[in-house]
């Protein structure tokens, strides 16, 4: 009868020689060159998953210039990606793998770079990974492949629960990025954190400090591209984590007292991001700067939070300062200048919609909408959908009612107008020439005056647009 080893052993060895048979054309060239090679961490979990990609992790006693000369001979192109941390790469086809010499690392506790020396041995190399899912091998240049499962990590995969091999103080404290890990992994394959783990955390979420924004960017993004993202971001919470690189989401857990009531801001941003998700296909799939958009849409409440009168809360002019307010958090951790705009544009127009109160678009209206959107037009549609989480089902349908309409009068004066080039019915170059001026910060002037005609009345044509111009100079001089 056959183990949960032994099973999990040959489902490995399967998919890994269906997938990925070029793996065994590479194993074969270490093996005559006198070297081990064996499949280490993701892959092997999610050979076992029955999900194994493209992108293959490999360990070996080789030395890094011993894998670049082999890898040479098996890939199209070959780079070094860290030779100084033992690491190699290539790729053959749609294949690309890291090849890693076996090594035991760790981080001296003011420094953001690790210790790195080559080890001797696979058990070893093994025994630093970061979690007991991720510590398995499968051995290639063996006479058959082996299986390597020192700590457990198969049982761990069937419990579905995120351990490390040895004491995770000691994981955490080598690589304390490793403390996100745990919850990446929560939200990518929906797995609970053991509570030693847990524990671990809590008290070292301090340590999170030392390393890198572009670290922890990375793997905050990978969060955020799971398909559970809430999970890894609960986690993220309320072990203090995010605390030291995203405050502004804890901030969010509002004090609610039985007299001014207000929604819970940081679950209803949760579910404005679950919801979100769902309606992203529009967008052809998973979309980073949504997803950002809706966690981070109401950032700015607990700053602009004011008790009223009647007993309510308000939030007056949350998303002018919640625009701010992510432009600066999504700086600090390095985003791309692009993604940071475009976030904070949307947390910016997040209310817009509802300032037009039940339906009651002009044509104006529409169209200044669509052009302060721009290319974000549809994630615009998207979050402002998403952020109605109002248990009072008939108020959520006569929203969606309303929005329906909103599309509905967008797609009409597309056709009519092409909205998403909304532009003067002039050009610079016919404003100096009807004009008499030379380009002057005055043709910009006349250029925003037409602009302004053009949003509020639609086209004019040229002959019209020509004597709106003509008086808005006389009365200019």
């Amino acid at each position: 009868m056959k183990t949960p080893i032994d099973a999990a052993a040959q489902l490995a060895i399967t998919t890994l020689t269906k997938q990925a048979p070029a793996a065994s054309e590479l194993a074969k060239l270490f093996k005559i060159a006198g070297f081990k090679l064996a499949l280490v961490g993701g892959p092997v979990r999610d050979a076992i998953l029955g999900r194994l990609g493209n992108d293959l992790d490999f360990t070996t006693d080789a030395h890094p210039k011993d894998s670049e000369k082999i890898l040479n001979k098996w890939a199209d192109s070959v780079w070094d990606i860290g030779a100084a941390f033992g690491t190699v790469a290539g790729k053959k086809d749609e294949i690309t793998v890291e090849i890693t010499t076996y090594r035991s690392e760790s981080y001296d506790p003011a420094s953001r770079k690790p210790d790195v020396e080559f080890g001797k041995s696979i058990e070893a190399d093994l025994a630093r990974r970061d979690f007991t899912i991720n510590a398995m091998a499968l051995e290639l240049t063996t006479d058959e492949p082996t299986f390597i499962d020192l700590f457990n990590g198969v049982l761990d995969l069937q419990k579905k629960i995120i351990k490390t091999p040895g004491k995770p103080e000691d994981s955490f404290s080598d690589d304390p990025l490793r403390m996100m890990r745990a919850a990446r992994f929560m939200s990518q394959l929906n797995f609970e954190v053991d509570q030693s783990v847990l524990v671990a955390i809590k008290n070292m979420a301090a340590r999170l400090e030392i390393i890198s924004a572009e670290r922890i960017r990375d793997e905050f993004i990978k969060i955020m591209m799971s398909s559970s993202p809430r999970l890894g971001i609960t986690l993220l919470v309320e072990t203090g984590l995010a605390d030291y690189f995203l405050p502004e989401v804890p901030k969010l857990k509002l004090e609610i007292d039985e007299h001014h009531h207000h929604k819970d801001v940081y679950e209803h941003s949760l579910t404005v991001l679950e919801q979100a998700i769902a309606l992203e296909d529009r967008l052809g799939g998973a979309n980073l700067t949504l997803r950002l958009a809706a966690l981070l849409h109401d950032i700015g409440k607990p700053k602009t939070k004011q008790l009223i009168a009647d007993g309510g809360v308000s939030f007056h002019h949350h998303e002018v300062v919640g625009a701010r307010m992510s432009k600066e958090r999504m700086k600090k951790l390095r985003f791309d200048n692009h993604i940071i705009n475009d976030v904070s544009q949307l947390v910016f127009l997040h209310l817009r919609f509802h300032g037009y109160g039940s339906g009651e678009w002009t044509d104006s209206a529409v169209r200044r909408y669509v052009r302060d959107a721009g290319e974000l037009l549809t994630h615009l549609h998207l979050l402002t959908r998403a952020d109605c989480t109002t248990r009072n089902k008939k108020k959520a349908e006569g929203l969606a009612r309303t929005y329906d309409e909103l599309e509905e009068r967008i797609q009409l004066l597309m056709q009519q107008e092409e909205l998403n080039k909304i532009r003067p019915d002039l050009s610079g170059e016919q404003i100096m020439e009807i004009l008499e001026i030379k380009p002057s910060p005055t043709v910009g002037k006349a250029y925003d005056f037409l602009l302004e005609l053009r949003l509020e009345h639609g086209p004019l044509g040229e002959e019209k647009a020509k004597q709106a111009l003509l008086t808005w100079w006389k009365e200019q001089k």
